[in-house]
C-alpha cells in the first residue's frame, strides 16, 4: 500500500548538470569505443535511445572535474537558491545513488561534508533508479512523523568514471555486450527537492503549493535474477571481493557495470500491473493525471509502456507525458528529481492538476511511483489519508499477464482479478526450491532429469482432461467443446516431444508408464479430472489461464538459465522452446473461449467459476513445484499403474 502524506509539500527543486552538453558526435572524446564491435553497438544504441546530448563530470582526458558529492551539493545549492531558503533550515538529508565517491562512509554524510552543513540527521539509500524515490520517501516520512520541519532529498550519479577506455585495458579492451551497452546509455547529474511541513508557495509559482500525496515502492528482487549490476563477474559466480586484488577483479570484469537487456520486458510488465493495482485501489485515476513523468532509459521503451497501459485500458494520453531524456540523458537515481525540477521550472501549473511519476528500476526489479497535486496556496489543508473510492471494476480491462492481443469489451473485472492471482502465484513459484536452483545456477543434470520424469506423465494426459471437460459441456456450449477438441487434438502427442527431450538429456527410464508425478501433481490432476467430470465445467478456463501462463512466462524465463547450467544439445530442449513460442497464440484462443462462455452463462456467474478455479489451480500447481526436488520412485514392474491423467494440458 502507498505511504500517504497529509502535510508534506515540495517547496523548491533544483539540479546540477556538470560541464557543457555533449552531443552524440562528441562522445568518443569522453567514452571512446573499445573496438570495432563497440562502434557498431554505439551506433545501434544511440539510434534507439533518443538521447541527443548528455553531461559528464570528467574531461576529455578522463580527469574528474566534479566528484559525485560535489554534483549533489550543486543540486542542493540550486534548490535552495530557487526557493530563497537557507541550508540551516534543513534537519534531515536523504540521498539516493548507485554509488558515491567512497565505499564508506555513506553518501549522505559525504554530501553533508561537502556542504560544510550543520549537524543533522542523514540517510544514504544505495540502489539504482528508484533510490531517488526512496530518498524522497525517507525525507517525507521524517516530516510526516513530525520529527522534522524541513528535509532535503537529493540523488546524484556519476557513471562516467566507469566508462573510460582505460578501465578496460586489463581485458585487452574486450568485454561483453551487457557492459558495452550501458557505456552509451548513462550520464552524470544530480537533482534535489526541498520538502517542508508548512504551506509555502512553490518556488516560481506564486499563489500555488505542491503537495506530495503519496509514494509507493515495491521490489520484486525475490522473483527475478539480477538484471543490472556491478560487482559480479559476467556469470555472476564471483563477487569483486572474492578476488585476490582489485586488479584481478578488474581483469575478470567484476568491476564492469552490466545490464541484461533480455530481462527488461519483465520489468515493464510488473510495473504496469503494479500501476493497475494502484488504480484499482483508488490511489490514482488516469483520467485525472495532467502530467506524467516516466523515467525510461531509452525512447525505445515508450511504445512498450504505452502498449501495456493501453491493454490495461489505463492509458495516460501521450501529450501529457513529459521527459528531458533527449537533452539531459539518463542519470539513473537522479533522473526523476532532475526531471521534476526542470519540469517545474518550465511549466505553468494550475490548482487541481496532478503530477504522476513512475520509475522502473532494472537492478533486481523495483517499481516506484509518486503522486503530487497542485493546490492554491490559501486552500484549506486536506486531512484525510484514505484513497479515493476505487474505480469500478468494469472501468478496468487488464489483459492476462501473457499478452493476448487485446481484451474484448466486458472482460475487465475478470481479467483484473485473474492478473492479481497470477502475479501472486508467479512470485511464489519464483521462490520454490526448483526455481531457486535454476536461478542460482545450481541445477545439475540429475535435478533436470528428475523434473522431466515428473513432468512427462503430466503433459501426457493433459489433452485427456480437456476432452473430458469438453464432453461434459451441454448443448449451448458446443462451439466451445469444438474449440477445445481441436486444441486437444493438436496437443495429444506433445508428451512424445518432452519424453524424447528427456531421453536425449540422458534419461534412463525407458517406458513412460514407469514415470510418476509428485504429490502436488497428483493433487492437481485429481482436482481437474474431478472438475472436468461435472456438468458444464467452464471453470476449467481458470485452470488453463494459470497453466498457459506458466508456459508462456515462467518457462521461457527459466530456459536460458537451464541451458547455462545443463550443457545439452539444442534439440534436447524442444518442448521448452515450444512453450515460449506458442503459448501466446494459445492464450488468444483462451480469450476467445472466455468470451464465448461469458456471452452464454452470464458474466457474474461465469467469472466467479473461472476465478475460483484459477485460484485453486495456482495453489495446486505451486504445490507441484514445491515437490519437484523430491526424487519420485518409478513404478515397479507388475504393480497397477497410478492414475496418470495430468494437469499439464490446457492451451499449451
Amino acid at each position: 500500500m502507498p505511504v500517504s502524506f497529509q502535510r508534506v509539500y515540495l517547496e523548491s527543486a533544483g539540479y546540477f548538470m556538470p560541464g557543457e552538453p555533449i552531443p552524440n558526435d562528441r562522445m568518443d572524446a569522453y567514452i571512446a569505443p573499445l573496438n570495432r564491435m563497440s562502434e557498431r553497438i554505439k551506433r545501434r544504441i544511440l539510434a534507439e535511445n533518443g538521447i541527443l546530448t548528455r553531461h559528464y563530470a570528467i574531461d576529455a582526458e578522463g580527469v574528474t572535474q566534479h566528484t559525485n558529492a560535489q554534483l549533489a551539493a550543486g543540486a542542493i545549492r540550486d534548490c535552495l537558491r530557487r526557493g530563497g531558503a537557507e541550508l540551516s533550515r534543513v534537519s534531515l538529508l536523504a540521498s539516493g545513488s548507485s554509488g558515491g565517491d567512497t565505499l564508506m562512509p555513506g553518501f549522505a554524510n559525504m554530501i553533508q561534508g561537502e556542504l560544510a552543513a550543520q549537524p543533522m540527521e542523514t540517510h544514504s539509500v544505495h540502489g539504482i533508479c528508484a533510490a531517488g524515490v526512496s530518498a524522497i520517501q525517507t525525507a517525507a516520512q521524517g516530516i510526516e512523523l513530525g520529527a522534522h520541519r524541513s528535509a532535503m532529498a537529493v540523488a546524484s550519479e556519476m557513471p562516467s568514471r566507469l566508462f573510460k577506455r582505460s578501465r578496460f585495458a586489463a581485458r585487452g579492451y574486450e568485454t561483453d555486450f551487457d557492459s558495452h551497452f550501458l557505456r552509451w546509455m548513462l550520464s552524470d547529474g544530480a537533482g534535489a527537492l526541498l520538502l517542508s511541513d508548512g504551506s509555502p508557495a512553490l518556488a516560481g509559482a506564486p499563489g500555488l503549493r505542491l503537495k506530495l500525496k503519496w509514494v509507493h515502492q515495491r521490489a520484486f528482487s525475490g522473483d527475478y535474477p539480477v538484471c543490472m549490476q556491478m560487482g559480479l563477474t559476467e556469470d555472476r559466480a564471483r563477487g569483486h571481493l572474492d578476488f585476490g586484488s582489485w586488479a584481478e577483479a578488474e581483469a575478470a570484469g567484476a568491476l564492469s557495470l552490466r545490464q541484461d537487456i533480455r530481462l527488461l520486458p519483465h520489468l515493464f510488465d510488473i510495473g504496469i500491473h503494479e500501476y493497475a493495482g494502484l488504480v484499482r485501489d483508488g490511489w490514482v485515476d488516469p483520467k485525472r493525471i495532467d502530467h506524467f513523468l516516466c523515467h525510461y532509459s531509452s525512447e525505445k521503451f515508450i511504445p512498450v509502456v504505452e502498449d501495456l497501459m493501453s491493454k490495461a485500458d489505463l492509458s495516460i494520453p501521450r501529450e501529457r507525458w513529459w521527459s528531458n531524456l533527449a537533452w539531459r540523458g539518463n542519470t539513473g537515481a537522479a533522473s526523476i528529481l532532475v526531471m521534476l525540477a526542470e519540469f517545474l521550472h518550465t511549466k505553468t501549473l494550475k490548482p487541481g492538476e496532478q503530477i504522476f511519476c513512475y520509475v522502473p528500476e532494472s537492478g533486481r526489479f523495483m517499481a516506484a511511483y509518486m503522486l503530487l497535486e497542485v493546490e492554491a496556496a490559501d486552500a484549506a489543508p486536506v486531512t484525510t489519508v484514505a484513497p479515493r473510492a476505487a474505480v469500478p471494476d468494469d472501468d478496468l480491462v487488464i489483459a492476462p499477464p501473457h499478452d493476448p492481443a487485446a481484451a474484448p469489451e466486458g472482460l475487465g473485472a475478470l481479467l483484473t482479478e485473474l492478473a492479481a492471482i497470477w502475479h501472486d502465484y508467479r512470485s511464489r513459484v519464483w521462490r520454490t526450491p526448483l526455481v531457486r536452483q535454476i536461478r542460482e545456477r545450481r541445477l545439475a543434470l540429475p535435478d533436470y532429469l528428475n523434473w522431466m520424469e515428473q513432468w512427462v506423465p503430466q503433459v501426457r494426459e493433459g489433452s485427456k482432461w480437456m476432452r473430458e471437460g469438453a464432453a461434459s459441456l451441454s448443448e449451448p456450449y458446443q462451439m466451445l467443446a469444438s474449440l477445445i477438441g481441436v486444441h486437444a487434438g493438436e496437443e495429444q502427442d506433445d508428451f512424445n516431444i518432452l519424453f524424447s527431450d528427456y531421453k536425449k538429456a540422458g534419461g534412463t527410464v525407458a517406458q513412460i508408464d514407469d514415470l510418476r508425478r509428485n504429490p502436488g501433481g497428483e493433487a492437481l490432476n485429481a482436482y481437474l479430472h474431478g472438475l472436468a467430470a461435472t456438468r458444464d465445467p467452464i471453470g476449467l478456463l481458470g485452470a488453463i489461464y494459470i497453466i498457459e501462463g506458466t508456459g508462456q512466462r515462467i518457462v521461457p524465463a527459466l530456459l536460458p538459465l537451464i541451458k547455462t547450467s545443463v550443457k545439452l544439445p539444442p534439440d534436447a530442449f524442444r518442448f521448452l522452446e515450444y512453450h515460449g513460442h506458442n503459448d501466446e497464440n494459445h492464450l488468444n484462443r483462451w480469450l476467445a473461449a472466455v468470451e464465448m462462455v461469458m456471452a452464454i452463462e452470464g458474466q457474474a456467474r461465469a467469472a466467479r467459476q473461472i476465478i475460483d478455479t484459477a485460484r485453486h489451480t495456482a495453489a495446486l500447481y505451486l504445490m507441484q513445484f514445491q515437490h519437484i526436488t523430491e526424487r519420485m520412485p518409478h513404478e515397479p514392474p507388475g504393480r497397477p499403474k497410478a492414475n496418470t491423467a495430468a494437469a499439464g494440458g490446457g492451451f499449451q
